[in-house]
């Protein structure tokens, strides 16, 4: 199937897609202040512009979208049928992309640490959440 709108309508839906001050973030981030932890945010000195960076603890965070970053095997990560081509070159690119900067961070000495949006839903969302506060605060 091909898009359902012009390139042009297209190009200017997807540049209204922010990667900064999301739910997902926002909820992260709140919790992790309450629970006593300071950090700095889209730290664009560091590689991947972290979405958490915890100075103290070398440790960043990325907050990432199942669809955006082709979280594997979850239920919110399915391509759309439209434009097929695209979205398989655009989301293999972002994967891509992730693990260099990934890497890259680990080479400076970060520990870098994912949470998924799907992991922030209100079920599944304290525990989680509880996880990562323990996983950022055991550096060693």
């Amino acid at each position: 199937m091909t898009d359902t709108v012009s390139k042009q309508k297209r190009s200017e839906i997807m540049s209204h897609v922010t990667g900064k001050e999301t739910k997902p973030e926002i909820i992260v981030r709140k919790y992790l202040f309450a629970h006593g932890l300071r950090y700095r945010k889209n730290a664009k000195n560091l590689p991947g512009t972290p979405d958490i960076v915890f100075p103290k603890y070398k440790t960043v965070v990325f907050v990432n979208g199942c669809f955006w970053h082709g979280h594997e095997g979850c239920k919110y990560a399915h391509l759309p049928s439209t434009n097929l081509s695209y979205w398989v070159k655009k989301i293999a690119a972002n994967l891509e992309r992730d693990e260099r900067k990934k890497r890259e961070l680990k080479e400076l000495g970060y520990k870098v640490l994912v949470i998924w949006q799907c992991q922030l839903k209100i079920t599944v969302r304290e525990k989680n959440l509880e996880e990562l506060y323990n996983d950022i605060v055991k550096r060693i």
